[in-house]
């Protein structure tokens, strides 16, 4: 006797299966990342898929800040909608850490204030109890008194243009142990090789390299994580550059992990600077000095 043929199981069950077990479904769907009936199209799969690429490098930090119930800090810039913040506190506090009373806050800055006030009304609707929002700007933040004199970790997730360079001085200034940044546009070096092209081109043939308008663009964004990746060389930090995930989920792919040594090398960091000055020279960017340039 033939044995009935099974039902196949629900879509919305199959969707489930992608998600984190014990992870908070009323928040994806606070966040838009599932419909209300339970459903992932495939814009929030692919933007779902980032944050937990993003969330297997930033996990490990997490466990070290955090080593012994000591009371950590990380700090998201351009939290927009705080995406990233919510689902590390999700899969942190309530998943790898089974609801156990972890010592840490995560801090969500953003300037925009609705999106503050709305991202403060889900965390309390959900029990966040360990998140904070603050509408600050970048610059504000490194001096508000509403932020511990010394942050742990920073993140800044598809932060545009200067915004990745505003992250990486809060985090100097906070002495991060651990940054993670996803740099996003950037335009202002490629205005700067753009506008001194014609000087640099008599002086070396690299300037090969950016003499197309399109080639100036992305020759401005690579140097410009070039030039952030030496600057937190100089200042000590151990820097790795990688892929956040396949180009076909996103093409602002790269990147930047920095963290404190125990011990740090002032010879590496003398090393970092005479190259950092160096490129900046070459390249006719010497008025960038500030920005990238300067040591601790």
């Amino acid at each position: 006797m033939n044995k009935p043929r099974s039902s196949p199981a629900p879509k919305a069950a199959q969707v489930i299966e992608e998600l984190r077990p014990g992870q908070s479904m009323e928040l994806l769907k606070e966040l838009h990342i599932l419909t209300r009936d339970g459903k992932l199209n495939q814009d929030t799969r692919r933007k779902l898929k980032q944050v937990y690429h993003l969330y297997q490098f930033i996990e490990p930090l997490l466990e070290e800040v955090s080593a012994g119930g000591r009371n950590f800090s990380l700090a998201d810039h351009g939290a927009g909608k705080s995406y990233l913040g919510f689902i590390l506190y999700d899969l942190f506090f309530n998943v790898a850490q089974q609801g156990r009373k972890t010592a840490g806050r995560i801090y969500g800055i953003e300037s925009r204030a609705e999106l503050v006030e709305k991202s403060r009304a889900l965390a309390q609707r959900l029990g966040f109890e360990r998140m904070v929002f603050l509408n600050l700007r970048v610059s504000e933040a490194t001096t508000s008194a509403e932020l511990p004199a010394q942050v742990d970790i920073v993140t800044a997730l598809h932060a545009c243009d200067t915004a990745t360079d505003d992250a990486i001085a809060f985090g100097l200034a906070k002495q991060a142990r651990h940054m993670v940044l996803v740099p996003c546009c950037q335009a202002e070096v490629a205005g700067v090789l753009r506008r001194n092209k014609a000087l640099t081109l008599a002086k070396t043939p690299l300037a090969e390299l950016w003499r197309h308008p399109l080639h100036t663009r992305e020759f401005g964004s690579q140097i410009t994580n070039v030039l952030r990746c030496l600057q937190l060389e100089a200042h000590g930090y151990q820097v790795t550059v990688t892929e956040l995930v396949g180009w076909e989920h996103s093409m602002k792919n790269e990147l930047i992990l920095a963290s404190l040594p125990q011990s740090v090398s002032e010879s590496k960091m003398r090393s970092a600077q005479v190259r950092l000055q160096q490129v900046l020279a070459e390249l006719n960017l010497g008025e960038l000095t500030a920005r990238f340039g300067s040591a601790g």
